[in-house]
């Protein structure tokens, strides 16, 4: 019977050391990330400098910084290091395709039936570690049949279970340790260049990781504590009041009286370390990745030329998309050039597509802005944001399918249309009115980016009363202060005769919404027809919490 092989990797300084790695040697002593926590700095990761040191992750930073002086801090980016425990994962899929995220700082691999393809688990291990050391990584390794032995020996083989110090043993400890201290003091010890004794050194030996043999994850277990079980902290502290330090003190425990005392949990945990609950190892589905490349044998600079190498790119990218189902949202081209600078240009898309006609008209807009310099060797073409296409298929009479095929021709006409006034505007620049429910005037329509949005389903709603063809702010009108409508007014510089009147049309203010456009209370809106022939919409707002008056919203075509 074949047994399951569980490693469980560990990087314990992840944080700290992935900040190195994006300095590039830029700094040298002591690193500290650190988060904000209730309000306080808190160290959340550190370098092996920082360490040596004597400061501890979990540890205030003022603190760290009365210990350390030269202490370099950088804030934590979770979503930075979440990227980066993605790049591990894809790594460590040259072991097993069977590979999962472990917390904020761990992997789990499924080795079962790939460890003989390295030669042996020791093997296996020591190519991982080594790989670590390469990447400058710093990482810690638990093999065992089940998930939570793995996860244990990686983070707790080192480790010995303490007893749980109340205040009197505190007190003791205290006065032993100065008592040793007192009694070193008066044994004078002579220097190892003046007789004493030699200090030992010791090389360092690099620590691959414990495995435990299929079958022996009792005895692999039985020493470690119990926090080596994933339990949190209150069960823990528990626990170790209990004498109940070391897992093996659990395993000869009668399991009615643990579920009882200290819940199903802790007995569950038990079984899934000890094999007898399963823990399926669940990989996270690596993200669809589009991106061709072409090298070329000698440098370019012509437009011709990149014209060449999107014709060569694009077809063998808009196959990879056909084949997933999808199509391009937004592609980025790369220029790589000899003198080790890349120029890139990004094109967005009304609508998904992975039709290279439509995409290489679009292309060919945007290489004026690439410069060639002395010369572009490699081109690569990734599509950085993808969307389900689902197939279409004619049905019905001949009519019917010949006027779908007409919407749909006139559709793509539509998008292309924004796709190209897009590449040279920007897409955020083009925009579609929809309608909204709303009385007031200016709030009728709302305005939406074309190529993120449908157009409006139906016919425009009609208002009780026409609407002017214009609409702008509110604009002060020399009139006198009464509701009636003045035969004559004072507007943008401009004495105005009345021809003609119609209305009046009273609109509230929504009552619970605060606009500070309508504090000027109810409305009467007038169309009013001056002696020149413009048509204007005045309105006489009754106050409220500004003074009444006339005012002019827009005018008619």
């Amino acid at each position: 019977m074949s047994h399951r092989r569980i490693l469980s990797l560990w990087f314990p300084r992840l944080g700290a050391e992935r900040i190195l790695r994006a300095e590039r040697g830029g700094i040298a002593g002591p690193l500290a990330v650190v988060e904000e926590v209730s309000n306080t700095q808190v160290i959340s990761a550190l370098n092996t400098a920082a360490s040596a040191e004597g400061l501890q992750a979990g540890q205030p930073l003022r603190d760290a910084h009365a210990m350390c002086a030269g202490l370099a801090v950088r804030p934590r980016s979770r979503a930075a290091e979440a990227a980066f425990l993605a790049a591990l994962r894809r790594w460590a899929g040259k072991f097993s395709p069977w590979v999962a995220e472990a917390g904020e700082d761990g992997l789990t691999v499924d080795l079962t039936g790939c460890a003989h393809l390295f030669g042996s688990e020791a093997a296996l291990m020591e190519m991982a570690g080594q790989d670590c050391a390469e990447m400058g990584l710093s990482v810690r390794m638990g093999l065992a049949d089940t998930l939570g032995a793995a996860w244990a020996l990686a983070r707790y083989a080192d480790e010995e279970a303490a007893p749980e110090r109340s205040g009197d043993a505190i007190d003791q400890e205290a006065r032993a340790t100065r008592a040793r201290a007192q009694k070193r003091q008066s044994v004078k010890r002579r220097h190892w260049t003046r007789g004493g004794a030699a200090p030992q050194l010791q090389a360092a030996v690099p620590q691959l990781g414990r495995i435990a043999e299929a079958g022996q994850a009792y005895g692999a277990l039985a020493p470690l504590p119990v926090a080596a079980l994933r339990l949190d902290s209150a069960t823990v502290a528990q626990l170790n009041r209990l004498g109940l330090r070391r897992i093996g003190d659990l395993l000869g425990q009668p399991r009615a009286s643990l579920a009882r005392r200290f819940g199903q949990g802790l007995v569950l945990r038990l079984d899934q370390a000890m094999g007898s609950a399963p823990e399926p190892v669940s990989p996270a589905r690596s993200p669809d990745r589009f991106a061709v490349r072409l090298t070329l044998p000698e440098p370019i600079g012509l437009m011709e030329d990149l014209l060449a190498g999107i014709d060569r790119m694009l077809p063998r990218l808009c196959a990879r998309l056909e084949a997933r189902g999808k199509g391009a949202r937004v592609l980025r081209l790369e220029a790589h050039r000899c003198d080790q600078e890349m120029e890139a240009v990004t094109l967005g898309l009304a609508r998904a597509s992975r039709a290279p006609d439509r995409i290489r008209p679009l292309l060919e807009m945007k290489l004026e802005q690439i410069d060639a310099g002395y010369g572009i060797d490699m081109l690569r073409l990734e599509v950085l944001q993808a969307e389900a296409i689902h197939a279409r298929t004619p049905a019905g009479h001949l009519q019917a399918s010949a006027a779908a095929r007409a919407r749909q021709e006139d559709g793509a006409a539509l998008e292309d249309l924004i796709g190209r006034l897009g590449a040279r505007l920007g897409l955020e620049a083009i925009t579609r009115y929809h309608p909204a429910e709303s009385h007031i005037p200016e709030k009728t329509f709302t305005v939406q980016a074309a190529a993120w949005s449908e157009p409006a389903a139906g016919d425009w709603p009609l208002p009780p009363r026409p609407r002017p063809l214009r609409l702008w702010r509110p604009e002060l009108v020399h009139a006198p202060d009464v509701p009636q409508v003045p035969e004559q007014f004072r507007w943008r510089g401009r004495d105005w005769v009345l021809a003609a009147a119609e209305g009046p049309e009273r609109i509230a203010p929504e009552w619970w919404l605060e606009d500070p456009e309508w504090r000027s209370g109810v409305r009467d809106y007038w169309v009013v027809a001056t002696g020149c022939g413009a048509r204007l919409w005045l309105f006489f707002a009754h106050g409220g919490a500004l003074s009444p008056g006339w005012f002019c919203h827009g005018s008619f075509a």
